[in-house]
């Protein structure tokens, strides 16, 4: 064990991975997302409702904040398995291939229309493993979603399987 993760990848752990990303959340954006995800949930559409509900405005579907603050893309920036892409730093590892592992979330505080969300990006582990099909090593990142005020309202922790 060992040969698959090089010394200078175990020092990113803990480091960003690439520089913070912000951007506001419109209700316009927050109610396409509820309607293209079937969610008619009358706190997105509805001040009235929202504030009868003791929120300041109407609320953003929560999962949108892991497509809101990502920039439009070409598809030149697709690799060959449908997904963009990393910018920022590179965690190399001794690999031929990586795959999605999952992801939790984790949601804190509620996002309203109007909130200016900035997302950051930390290598959270890496952990060479034995699997049935051999050496592996698991990576995790998490990504913390903070508003305008400093609270984080969110976290995501993404896995990584690289063999």
């Amino acid at each position: 064990m060992g040969t698959l993760i090089p010394e200078e990848t175990l020092a990113m752990i803990g480091q960003r991975l690439s520089e913070p990303v912000t951007g506001t959340i419109t209700s316009r954006d927050a109610q396409r997302f509820a309607l293209a995800a079937g969610d008619r949930n009358p706190l997105y559409f509805d001040e009235a409702a929202a504030r009868a509900a003791g929120y300041r405005t109407t609320l953003v579907p929560p999962v949108l904040l892991a497509w809101s603050l990502n920039p439009p893309r070409p598809l030149d920036d697709l690799r060959a398995d449908g997904l963009y892409r990393g910018e920022g730093k590179r965690v190399t590892l001794n690999v031929k291939r990586v795959m999605f592992g999952g992801e939790e979330w984790e949601f804190l505080e509620p996002v309203f229309a109007g909130d200016t969300i900035t997302s950051e990006t930390r290598l959270k582990s890496l952990e060479e493993k034995s699997g049935g099909s051999g050496p592996f090593v698991l990576q995790m990142t998490e990504t913390t979603y903070t508003n305008q005020d400093g609270a984080v309202v969110a976290r995501a922790v993404g896995r990584s399987i690289a063999r």
